[in-house]
């Protein structure tokens, strides 16, 4: 099987991610090290469909690590979910002479994955999304630069919020996880963090902390919301007429996937990207790269797919009493 692996392919789908551009230099430049031929896929499966497909060289991924988004493009292909048309990607691949391909991107894309695999293409996905929602992995592509421009940004709202005398409620993205949303709470010093994993609706239990702070001699109290609640803009009304409090809402959006990929984004996304083609080369097909008790590792697709992720308890404990 290592020797008919002559040509890969390589795409970014779903949502991008700062430091995909990382993972998609190592690739190319480790497939070509290794005596391979590389074709970059544009606009992931949608642009598969289309035979967005061209042939890739070192040069071409020249001063791109420091780039956010993804050079390749990516765009969402829900029809991808039908068994012909997953069977015309394959052919597509075939016709073009992808006999691998590393699939860049989250849950559904490794679904799409799947779907090649079983179709004869042999494939490797890297876990490119900043909701940190994939279970295999500790670890996911882009979740490093989000936490922290979502952190930055935090911090400025604090200081408006401060002076004067608001509450704010600032919205983080994750989808329906909670990673963003504790991750920022926590390191921003947040009085309330509400995450879908553990929020009970209460709304009357944030009114009443931030009355009782407000006795206690706090003058600004900040909410940080995850985007699987959502809604903080009718929230903030509420509990600005509950309250007294003036209180705004901030969605800082999809700020928070652009900008420059940090260093550990850079670093974690080209050393997957290196093994994702290697695990090729070995003829692997159906894994999944993850970072995992403080290694790289490999991961059946489908077991990937049936994992389950939780919020650690303990995170949730001591978001608790540091907001005290």
């Amino acid at each position: 099987m290592a020797d008919q692996i002559k040509t890969i392919g390589v795409l970014t789908s779903g949502g991008d991610a700062p430091g995909m551009n990382a993972a998609i230099r190592a690739v190319v430049r480790t497939a070509i090290a290794r005596g391979l031929k590389v074709k970059g896929i544009e606009r992931g499966y949608m642009g598969l469909l289309h035979e967005e497909i061209k042939d890739m060289q070192t040069r071409d991924v020249s001063d791109i690590i420091q780039r956010g988004g993804t050079v390749l493009g990516t765009a969402r292909c829900p029809e991808f979910v039908k068994p012909e048309i997953q069977q015309k990607a394959a052919d597509i691949c075939k016709k073009h002479g992808i006999q691998g391909l590393v699939v860049i991107g989250g849950d559904g894309s490794y679904r799409g994955a799947q779907a090649l695999a079983r179709q004869g293409i042999n494939t490797i996905g890297l876990p490119g999304t900043i909701d940190l929602d994939i279970s295999c992995t500790d670890y996911t592509i882009g979740f490093d630069t989000a936490i922290n421009t979502a952190m930055e940004a935090i911090d400025k709202v604090r200081d408006t919020s401060s002076s004067h005398e608001r509450c704010s409620i600032i919205e983080v993205m994750g989808r329906n996880a909670g990673y963003i949303a504790l991750w920022c709470g926590i390191a921003n010093g947040a009085e309330d963090i509400l995450i879908p994993e553990n929020y009970d609706y209460d709304e009357q239990a944030i009114v009443n902390n931030i009355i009782e702070k407000r006795k206690m001699g706090k003058k600004h109290h900040i909410i940080i919301n995850a985007e699987g609640i959502g809604h903080s803009n009718s929230m903030a009304k509420r509990i600005e007429a509950a309250t007294g409090v003036e209180t705004r809402a901030t969605i800082l959006g999809h700020m928070q996937r652009g900008g420059s990929p940090t260093c550990k984004d850079r670093y974690y996304a080209s050393v997957m990207g290196a093994y994702a083609v290697d695990l090729l080369i070995q003829g692997k097909t159906k894994r999944v790269v993850g970072y995992k008790n403080g290694a790289f590792q490999d991961f059946d697709i489908e077991e990937a797919l049936a994992m389950k992720k939780d919020i650690p308890e303990y995170s949730l404990e001591v978001s608790r009493v540091l907001s005290r």
